[in-house]
Protein backbone atom coordinates (compact mmCIF):
# COMPACT_ATOMS: atom_id res chain seq x y z
CA UNK A 1 0.00 0.00 0.00
CA UNK A 2 1.34 3.46 -1.20
CA UNK A 3 1.89 6.21 1.41
CA UNK A 4 -0.80 8.36 -0.35
CA UNK A 5 -3.50 5.86 0.21
CA UNK A 6 -2.61 4.77 3.52
CA UNK A 7 -2.60 8.59 5.07
CA UNK A 8 -6.32 9.09 3.39
CA UNK A 9 -7.35 5.83 5.19
CA UNK A 10 -5.86 6.95 8.15
CA UNK A 11 -6.94 10.70 7.69
CA UNK A 12 -10.73 9.41 7.09
CA UNK A 13 -9.65 6.85 10.39
CA UNK A 14 -9.19 9.84 12.38
CA UNK A 15 -12.28 11.95 11.15
CA UNK A 16 -14.51 8.84 12.13
CA UNK A 17 -15.48 8.57 8.23
CA UNK A 18 -15.64 5.15 6.53
CA UNK A 19 -12.43 4.27 4.55
CA UNK A 20 -12.71 4.55 0.89
CA UNK A 21 -13.10 0.50 -0.30
CA UNK A 22 -9.54 -0.93 -1.06
CA UNK A 23 -9.41 -1.78 -5.24
CA UNK A 24 -9.99 -5.26 -6.27
CA UNK A 25 -6.46 -6.25 -6.43
CA UNK A 26 -5.40 -5.30 -2.83
CA UNK A 27 -6.70 -8.17 -0.50
CA UNK A 28 -7.89 -6.86 2.82
CA UNK A 29 -5.52 -6.43 5.73
CA UNK A 30 -5.89 -9.47 8.48
CA UNK A 31 -6.27 -9.02 12.39
CA UNK A 32 -2.39 -9.13 12.76
CA UNK A 33 -1.90 -7.19 10.19
CA UNK A 34 -4.61 -4.21 11.51
CA UNK A 35 -2.77 -4.67 15.49
CA UNK A 36 0.91 -3.77 13.66
CA UNK A 37 -0.08 -0.75 12.21
CA UNK A 38 1.03 2.39 13.59
CA UNK A 39 -0.33 6.12 13.63
CA UNK A 40 1.63 8.12 10.95
CA UNK A 41 2.80 11.40 12.57
CA UNK A 42 0.82 13.60 10.86
CA UNK A 43 -2.41 12.10 11.18
CA UNK A 44 -2.56 13.33 14.86
CA UNK A 45 -3.84 17.02 15.83
CA UNK A 46 -1.98 19.65 16.23
CA UNK A 47 0.39 19.35 19.51
CA UNK A 48 1.01 20.94 22.40
CA UNK A 49 4.36 22.14 24.10
CA UNK A 50 4.47 20.64 27.37
CA UNK A 51 7.79 20.02 29.70
CA UNK A 52 8.65 16.28 30.82
CA UNK A 53 11.18 14.67 33.24
CA UNK A 54 12.11 11.44 31.93
CA UNK A 55 14.55 8.46 33.72
CA UNK A 56 17.66 9.77 31.88
CA UNK A 57 18.24 5.62 30.38
CA UNK A 58 14.79 6.10 28.92
CA UNK A 59 15.91 9.46 26.91
CA UNK A 60 19.33 7.33 26.15
CA UNK A 61 17.29 4.52 24.62
CA UNK A 62 14.81 7.36 22.83
CA UNK A 63 18.21 8.98 21.19
CA UNK A 64 19.70 5.57 20.19
CA UNK A 65 16.81 5.24 17.65
CA UNK A 66 18.04 8.50 15.21
CA UNK A 67 16.74 11.96 15.26
CA UNK A 68 12.72 12.63 16.25
CA UNK A 69 13.20 11.16 19.84
CA UNK A 70 10.79 13.45 21.23
CA UNK A 71 8.44 12.81 17.53
CA UNK A 72 8.85 9.24 18.53
CA UNK A 73 7.71 9.66 22.77
CA UNK A 74 4.55 11.10 21.04
CA UNK A 75 3.85 8.20 18.61
CA UNK A 76 4.53 6.21 21.48
CA UNK A 77 1.78 7.63 23.66
CA UNK A 78 -0.53 7.68 20.72
CA UNK A 79 -0.54 3.99 19.98
CA UNK A 80 -0.65 2.97 23.94
CA UNK A 81 -3.50 5.65 24.33
CA UNK A 82 -5.19 3.58 21.06
CA UNK A 83 -4.66 0.50 22.70
CA UNK A 84 -6.05 0.91 25.70
CA UNK A 85 -9.43 2.40 24.31
CA UNK A 86 -9.20 -0.53 21.20
CA UNK A 87 -9.28 -2.76 24.99
CA UNK A 88 -11.46 -0.85 26.70
CA UNK A 89 -14.41 -1.08 23.25
CA UNK A 90 -13.56 -4.62 23.43
CA UNK A 91 -15.10 -5.22 26.56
Amino acid sequence: MDRQTVRRISAAQAADLPAAQPSADMPPLTESQLAALVRLPDARPPKVAVSVRLDASVLAWLKTKGQGHLTRINLILANLMDAERAAQRRH
